[in-house]
């Protein structure tokens, strides 16, 4: 756990109550569809509509809370948001009809929302620029240990199959963010910026155009997520002759790679034109982990079928874990001191644009296009990597960004290579 965890200092306080919240949402997202409907009540249509609203409720909020965290300071706003998260879902536990359902669900979402771009200032405010990258990918790592560690006690739940083991989950996952609330608390505050308490304009993220645009190119890059959770299970099960179960091995191979890895990718990223190469390389791989995911469905026999599936698995983690460490670099590094939260916020918008476009993406282009589909999105892919270096130059143009005094042309992007996944696996 030590290799996981950044070292002694605030870092480790923020990662330790990251992997507390992990662990529980790990559970939770195990299960939380069988509870809601089996032990909720709810029909499946009915959880959808309500995720939805309540998700699309925590990506608006999400700036004007980052906001709260940068006037009223950032670790009194996470304390405090990670109680009311706790409080909501120990609510879900007791509601049993949809209107509350769907009010209590919004609620978590935005609380959730909030929780993460606060999260994010305060981490910011702790962090000196030049590590944040590195530490950033610690925390990553330790989220997804936790989230794993989490979903083998959701499987737990699962197999047992009564009211009382989903009650135990969420109460468990509620426990967690007040667990998370302690050990934050820990934590020095940091005090607000001058000029973001009184005066000066509010939310002048929502005017920043090179920042809105590398969060929209960070959303494309994101649908990765819903690729592994939704798009490869059903064309697993519909255009190969693997088995489904290699879609759970998958998620195992993502997970176990993130964990292993993200720290020493994440080295490689130093300063925009950094995060600029990241972006490349990781549309490169995108497109390339694209490619092998189409010809899965040529095969004849399983074990080939199963085996480029791995393949494409293999090289999909590692554009994911570059596209981390570029959006890390650049989520942090362009926003302004003292506005983190309401930047952060906004730039944590990407991934939920990304679970909220995925579905419709992934099955109109995987399932209903097949190979053709896979060449589309990785084109996607590789447009948005690639777009990421001149919209860097115009932030770096206006003096913005560690290391921005620098920042000139930035090089070609390297070739597809094995030597990429090499010098990620060995890099320390």
């Amino acid at each position: 756990m030590n290799g996981l965890l950044p070292p002694a200092g605030p870092a480790r306080l923020l990662a330790l109550g990251q992997l507390a919240n992990a662990v529980g949402e790990g559970a939770f997202y195990a299960t939380s569809a069988l509870f809601f409907t089996r032990v909720v009540g709810l029909s499946p249509s009915e959880v959808g509509v309500a995720l939805t609203v309540g998700w699309g409720c925590g990506m608006l909020a999400g700036v004007p809370l980052g906001h709260l965290a940068d006037r009223r300071g950032p670790r009194r706003t996470t304390v405090e948001l990670a109680l009311a998260t706790g409080a909501a879902l120990a609510g879900l536990m007791s509601v049993r009809s949809f209107p509350l359902f769907l009010l209590l669900v919004s609620v978590y979402a935005c609380c959730q929302g909030g929780l993460n771009a606060a999260r994010q200032a305060l981490f910011a405010g702790l962090v000196e620029p030049a590590r944040r990258t590195v530490v950033r990918a610690h925390l990553q790592s330790t989220l997804n240990a936790g989230l794993a560690v989490g979903a083998g006690l959701g499987g737990l739940a699962l197999t047992v199959d009564t009211a009382p083991a989903y009650l135990t989950v969420f109460g468990m996952d509620a426990a967690s963010f007040v667990i998370a609330a302690l050990v934050l608390r820990r934590l020095p505050e940091v005090a607000p910026a001058a000029g973001t308490s009184t005066g000066g304009p509010r939310l002048v993220v929502l005017r920043d155009r090179p920042y809105a645009m590398l969060m929209l190119l960070s959303a494309v890059m994101y649908l990765n997520m819903p690729i592994l959770s939704l798009g490869l299970p059903l064309w697993i099960v519909g255009h190969t002759h693997a088995p489904g179960s290699v879609a759970a091995v998958i998620l195992v191979v993502n997970m176990l790679g993130v964990v292993l890895f993200q720290v020493r990718v994440s080295r490689r990223v130093d300063g925009p034109r950094g995060a600029a190469r990241a972006s490349r390389r990781a549309g490169t791989l995108m497109v390339a982990a694209c490619a092998v995911f189409a010809l899965s469905s040529f095969p004849s026999g399983a074990g080939l079928a199963v085996a480029l599936l791995l393949a494409g698995a293999l090289v999909q983690v590692f554009a994911e874990m570059a596209h981390s460490a570029s959006a890390a670099e650049l989520g942090f590094g362009l926003a302004p001191d003292g506005r983190q939260g309401q930047y952060q916020g906004f730039f944590s918008m990407a991934p939920q644009i990304a679970r909220m476009a995925g579905p419709l993406v992934t099955t109109s282009l995987l399932i209903g296009w097949g190979a053709p589909g896979w060449l589309l999105l990785g084109g996607m892919f590789l447009l948005s990597g690639l777009a990421v270096g001149p919209v860097v130059r115009i932030a770096a143009r206006e003096g913005r960004g560690r290391g921005a005094v620098v920042a000139g042309p930035v090089p070609a992007a390297p070739g597809m290579d094995v030597a990429v996944l090499e010098a990620a696996a060995t890099e320390g």
